[in-house]
């Protein structure tokens, strides 16, 4: 057979992979639509609400203040951006969730079934521990935190702090602290990948624990307080994290020997 009576083979592979191509485009353009849809109709419901948000985010350095105190706007348009910038960190916090749903929807249909198994879970993890951190930081950091600032203020020095500045510092440390406490996550898919193993991970705790006290003291405040605060539960999530590595680790094992030939 000559080669003018073989089918065109390269021509129908990509006569295929293009109309997939423009499918998964469509697909893409569909899933982006539809969260920032979701993340706009959440923004539009916290907008006549934005001013008592404001109010509430700022009730842990108000409550430590001297009766009388408060805020101050320096800038002309504070008292009304302020409030806005809160009230979008909000909807993007409140609908975290539907939006990497939207992700996953459009990723989950090329993975496979153990693939699918491990990445929901994490997924689900890393929101979850994304959003306690968050809580953490803003009930029993902040509280401490300014709780010692306003003691070390010098005397005839009154705290009048700028709402565009606190706002600044809190939503720095609420992602501070919500990245932090991904560290289990972190280490599974660490382990996952093969980069490093749970016995590595158990045999370099002190050099972890070392990080981790020389991270939370270049992200935090400076001040002691806020810096235990965040490298103690780092350290306790770090051994979590050898947990569920073990975990993953032995679960592949297991995988990987009932797919061997003649299981």
């Amino acid at each position: 057979m000559s080669d003018a009576d073989l089918p065109p083979h390269g021509d129908a592979g990509d006569a295929t992979a293009e109309p997939r191509l423009l499918d998964h485009l469509i697909e893409l353009r569909a899933r982006l639509l539809r969260g920032v849809v979701g993340l706009i109709v959440v923004f539009l419901g916290l907008l006549p609400f934005a001013n008592k948000l404001y109010h509430y985010l700022a009730t842990p350095l108000l409550a430590k203040l001297p009766a009388g105190s408060q805020l101050i706007a320096v800038e002309v348009a504070s008292p009304f951006s302020a409030p806005i910038k809160l009230a979008f960190f909000a909807a993007l916090m409140i609908s975290m969730p539907w939006l990497l749903y939207q992700a996953w929807a459009f990723v989950a249909p090329g993975l496979y079934k153990r693939e699918k198994r491990l990445a929901l879970p994490l997924l689900v993890s890393a929101l979850s521990l994304f959003y306690i951190g968050c809580a953490f930081a803003f009930f029993l950091v902040l509280p401490s935190v300014f709780g010692f600032l306003v003691k070390v203020t010098p005397s005839g020095v009154a705290m009048m702090t700028d709402i565009n500045a606190y706002l600044d510092f809190v939503l720095i440390l609420f992602l501070a602290f919500g990245i932090s406490f991904e560290v289990p996550v972190a280490l599974v898919i660490l382990s996952l990948l093969g980069w490093v193993t749970p016995a590595q991970l158990k045999e370099g705790r002190g050099y972890a624990v070392v990080g981790i006290f020389i991270i939370a003291a270049v992200i935090t405040p400076p001040d002691v307080v806020s810096q235990l605060m965040l490298a103690i539960p780092m350290c306790v999530l770090y051994e979590l994290g050898i947990i569920a590595s073990r975990w993953v680790a032995s679960d592949r094992d297991r995988s990987e020997a009932g797919d061997a030939p003649g299981s």
